[in-house]
């Protein structure tokens, strides 16, 4: 029985991304035997022609094989947009949930469909690598946060995660929250997430202010998901990183440790407000 991968990508304004998103899962290596996998792309509240440049790509997927579907809404919203691709993805064996601005490396879909082929509800992630700044303070900052326990260890999910039939069942629509990942995430207990080895390339915004603002939105999802849904937070991985490892992290790397907690002090200051709850720096 053919089992499909439904990989959704919400998408708003994303003309600057689409391609090269697209482009790197077409490059895909082919999954396991018996699977098929299909491209949702939802272009929400869009200015630009993120839809038209998604659906340049329709006959390079059916080249290979893969359905490429793209419903736009005209009204804007991620979560509106993740429960549209949840409504297409209908019976999906596998649901990837993919940010426009993440480049896959060729084998990670295929890791994902084996590490998920199961009845039993669970997560997946892949191996996240911060793609290179062009600021230098984002430079040294992403190079001192990709080294925290978050990043090199567990399932974290920013970017792109996915989960088993199973797991996407723990509950219904997507709700009105700022961190969708971490709401997934955080469904699953952490013997139930899984991190494959397969890479995935996430760029960090760039600048200082940028920096500081996305970070108090990222707080601020983890924040709502806390208060919102405190059963969830039993599922947390465990505490921060404690005083001894980041003085080892900063005698490797001090002007990495510099810029990491300027925006970490930074982000407890009112000079740097959001533009909105969905701010993302760009």
């Amino acid at each position: 029985m053919t089992q499909t991968l439904s990989i959704i990508l919400p998408a708003h304004n994303e003309s600057t991304w689409i391609d090269g998103c697209l482009g790197a899962l077409c490059g895909s290596d082919p999954l396991p035997e018996d699977w098929e996998a299909e491209i949702i792309v939802v272009p929400n509240g869009c200015r630009d022609d993120t839809a038209a440049r998604a659906r340049n790509w329709v006959d390079r997927f059916a080249a290979r094989g893969w359905r490429l579907r793209v419903e736009e809404l005209v009204e804007g919203g991620k979560l509106r947009a993740l429960n549209r691709g949840d409504e297409l993805a209908g019976s999906a064996a596998v649901r990837v949930y993919l940010d426009t601005d993440v480049t896959v490396s060729p084998s990670l879909l295929k890791e994902i469909a084996a590490a998920l082929a199961t009845d039993a509800p669970r997560f997946a992630g892949g191996t996240p690598r911060v793609s290179p700044a062009q600021n230098s303070i984002t430079h040294l900052y992403a190079r001192f946060w990709a080294r925290l326990p978050f990043v090199t260890t567990g399932a974290p999910g920013f970017g792109i995660f996915a989960m088993s039939a199973a797991g996407r069942a723990r509950w219904g629509d997507w709700p009105d929250i700022i961190s969708d990942d971490t709401f997934a995430r955080l469904n699953f207990t952490r013997d139930e997430r899984v991190r494959v080895n397969a890479s995935y390339s996430w760029p960090m915004v760039e600048g200082f202010a940028n920096l500081v603002r996305v970070r108090r939105r990222q707080n601020a999802g983890v924040d709502e998901v806390a208060g919102k849904f405190p059963a969830l937070m039993e599922n947390a991985d465990v505490g921060r990183p404690g005083a001894a490892l980041i003085l080892r992290l900063a005698l490797r790397d001090p002007l990495g440790f510099l810029a990491y907690a300027a925006v970490t002090l930074a982000v407890r200051s009112p000079l740097y407000h959001n533009r909105s709850r969905w701010d993302r720096g760009r």
